[in-house]
């Protein structure tokens, strides 16, 4: 008899150790499925992705789950390619991953919106920027936590009003979003009577760009505007700077100069302007405890902008799911959808009119930070001007 007592005492103490993985079994767990770019050109963007789900994940597991729930997740490879992340969203909605989040590019996000109630999934973006995804093709179960291309061009504008420059050249990717981004800067320079005499858009994956580099040289611009990511920011600003552009041209842009970017181009990307979404250097509490507990699971390296982005979108699914007690995709809709939620940037609003959550947004500029360069924030545009109000397009209907 004594040595039941013991025995049972043993099982209650090591139930009462491990604490943070016992998990109610009475709830059903959260299965998160990433769509995400695990190989091409958006790769890179992918693994950030990947890196900061993990963490989010096994920050929640670590403490007791979600209001009780474990957070499984699932990651498929759909290329940075929207056929196939539309194939890849339906294999984990139908393997039961129906809260979906990580695909980079717009067109995944839209190519998946329209199967969501099908599939009874949930999509919850945050890196797609084109407006569309919370404008004209916005969906009752589409959700964005990160910055429209509508947000950049508002920070933007504040800044490109103290530049001389009058000509402008324009290099996006050709894609919704690289063609949203340049139209957008195209028409603020207009606005502020700053002309653009180049503008081409590249396609995905593109090795060669000479061409463009030379058309912008010709151009007689004397500053670029750049919306690439990925192995193509990559390219673009290693033979810019082999051909001379970037000692030429004042050069600003949007994801070009993010955090992986400046890693991978070395000092080429010294003194470029750009916008910035989310910064390790946020003098925020909650960003602070983010930043430590980040470098302690991936030592030697900072959360960049995308991982900061999706370490948000992580924050904010879990508290919908709380709020609704619920994992199912519908029950977390609602609860997404007009909530507030507790963010590395403070209080942020989903709102309900379009799924857009609001915050601010910055600008600013590579330079050395704790002597290493880093994208620096100069300028803090606040949310309720960083998030410009809906524009009318967005129909939701329940």
């Amino acid at each position: 008899m004594k040595s039941i007592k013991v025995t049972l005492l043993a099982i209650s103490v090591a139930i009462a150790v491990s604490g943070g993985t016992a998990y109610a079994q009475t709830k059903e767990p959260i299965k998160i499925g990433v769509p995400t770019a695990l190989t091409g050109s958006l790769a890179d963007l992918g693994d950030q992705v990947k890196r900061a789900v993990t963490f989010a994940a096994d920050e929640a597991n670590a403490a007791g789950g979600v209001d009780g729930r474990k957070v499984e997740v699932r990651f498929l490879d759909d290329q940075g390619r929207a056929d196939v992340a539309r194939q890849q969203g339906e294999k984990l909605a139908l393997d039961g991953y129906r809260l979906l989040v990580g695909t980079i590019q717009s067109g995944e996000g839209l190519a998946m919106a329209p199967m969501l109630q099908r599939w009874d999934a949930l999509y919850l973006s945050t890196i797609n920027k084109a407006n569309e995804v919370t404008g004209v093709s916005c969906n009752p179960r589409m959700f964005r936590v990160n910055r429209p291309d509508s947000s950049d061009t508002a920070v933007v504008k504040p800044w490109l009003t103290t530049r001389k420059e009058a000509k402008w050249a324009v290099l996006a990717t050709d894609s919704t979003w690289g063609h949203n981004s340049g139209t957008s800067f195209g028409n603020a320079a207009k606005r502020l009577n700053r002309q653009v005499v180049s503008e081409a858009y590249a396609p995905v994956g593109t090795n060669d760009f000479a061409p463009y580099i030379q058309a912008a040289a010709n151009s007689g611009a004397s500053g670029m505007w750049v919306a690439l990511s990925g192995r193509d920011a990559v390219n673009f600003v290693n033979q810019a700077k082999q051909f001379g552009l970037l000692n030429k041209v004042v050069v600003a842009g949007v994801t070009y100069a993010s955090d992986n970017m400046v890693k991978s181009s070395g000092d080429n990307l010294n003194g470029a302007w750009t916008v910035i979404n989310y910064s390790s250097t946020l003098n925020t509490p909650a960003n602070k405890k983010f930043v430590a507990d980040w470098t302690k699971k991936y030592p030697g390296t900072w959360p960049t902008n995308f991982e900061g982005e999706t370490y948000v979108g992580m924050q904010v699914l879990f508290q919908a799911i709380r709020k609704a007690n619920s994992a199912k995709p519908a029950d977390v809709a609602k609860a997404l959808s007009g909530g507030t939620f507790e963010t590395v940037f403070g209080a942020q609003r989903m709102r309900p009119e379009d799924h857009q959550l609001t915050a601010p947004n910055f600008f600013g500029v590579v330079e050395p930070v704790d002597g290493k360069l880093r994208p620096s924030i100069k300028t803090t545009v606040p949310a309720d001007v960083a998030t410009p109000a809906p524009d009318g397009s967005c129909k939701l209907q329940s």
